[in-house]
C-alpha cells in the first residue's frame, strides 16, 4: 500500500504557473485517466482471483514481488510522464496493482456475502472520493505544508504495517487499516486541490497519486468488512 511515498513531493509546481483553465484541464485530464485506470485494475483483480497466481507465491514471495513491481513501475511512470507512453506504464501498473489485491478479493469472496462486501467497500470508497474532490473545490486553506505531515504518518504507518507481517496481530491490523483510511482520504484531499491550485502540473503524476490514494482506502475498508461482516456460512 505504501508505494504513495514515492509521488509525495512530485512536481511542485506554483499556483501561479497556471491560468484557471489551464488548471481545469489538467484536473478533468486527470479524472478521466483515474476512470480508465479501473478498467485495468479490475481486469488484474480478476485474472488473480481466477488463476491464484499472487496466493500461490505465499506472503514472503508476493510481499516481494509486490514491491519491486510497484516501485519500478512507479520509476517507470515517472521517467515517461511526459510522453503518451506515460499513460500506457500507468494502465500497466494499475493491472499490476489490481492483480496483487487480489489474494484479498478472493479471502473475501470466499464468504458467502463476499459480493456485497465487495460491492460495499467499491460504493465507500467512492463516497470518500466524492465527498473529498467536493471538499477540495471549496476549501481555501493552502494545503501545501500538509504533506509533510502525511509523508511522515505514511513512513510510520508502512513500519507498523511492516512488523504486523511477523507478529500477525488481528487488532493492530485493524487498528492500522482505519488509520490508513484516514490518512489517505487526507492524502487525496492534498491531492486533488494541488492539481486545483496549480501545484501539479502532469496529469499522469495527478492520477498516480489520487489512484495510490483510492487503492489504499479501498484495500483497507474491504480487509475491515471482511473481518467485520464476512459471513462464512
Amino acid at each position: 500500500m505504501d508505494q504513495r511515498l514515492q509521488t509525495v513531493y512530485s512536481s511542485q509546481g506554483t499556483a501561479g504557473s497556471l491560468s484557471v483553465q489551464q488548471r481545469n484541464r489538467v484536473l478533468r485530464n486527470t479524472y478521466w485517466l483515474l476512470a480508465l485506470s479501473l478498467v485495468p485494475t479490475v481486469l488484474g483483480a480478476w485474472v488473480g482471483v481466477s488463476t491464484g497466481i499472487v496466493a500461490a507465491m505465499g506472503t514472503g514471495m508476493s510481499l516481494v514481488v509486490f514491491l519491486v513491481g510497484a516501485f519500478g513501475l512507479m520509476f517507470a511512470i515517472e521517467k515517461t510522464k511526459d510522453s503518451a507512453a506515460g499513460v500506457g506504464v500507468l494502465l500497466a501498473f494499475t493491472f499490476f496493482m489490481g492483480l496483487m489485491l487480489s489474494r484479498l478479493l478472493a479471502v473475501v469472496l470466499g464468504f458467502s456475502n463476499g459480493a456485497q462486501l465487495v460491492m460495499l467497500a467499491f460504493g465507500g470508497t467512492a463516497g470518500v472520493f466524492l465527498a473529498v474532490a467536493s471538499l477540495a473545490t471549496v476549501i481555501k486553506r493552502d494545503l501545501t505544508n500538509m504533506g509533510k505531515f502525511l509523508f511522515v504518518g505514511v513512513i510510520l504507518l508502512l513500519v507498523a504495517m511492516l512488523v504486523n507481517i511477523f507478529v500477525q496481530s488481528s487488532a493492530l491490523m485493524m487498528t492500522l487499516s482505519v488509520i490508513a483510511i484516514g490518512l489517505f482520504s487526507a492524502f487525496m484531499l492534498y491531492d486533488i486541490k494541488r492539481v486545483i491550485d496549480g501545484g501539479e502540473t502532469n496529469y499522469i503524476t495527478a492520477t498516480l497519486a489520487i489512484y495510490l490514494d483510492l487503492y489504499n482506502i479501498f484495500q483497507n475498508l474491504l480487509a475491515l468488512l471482511g473481518i467485520f461482516g464476512g459471513d462464512r456460512e
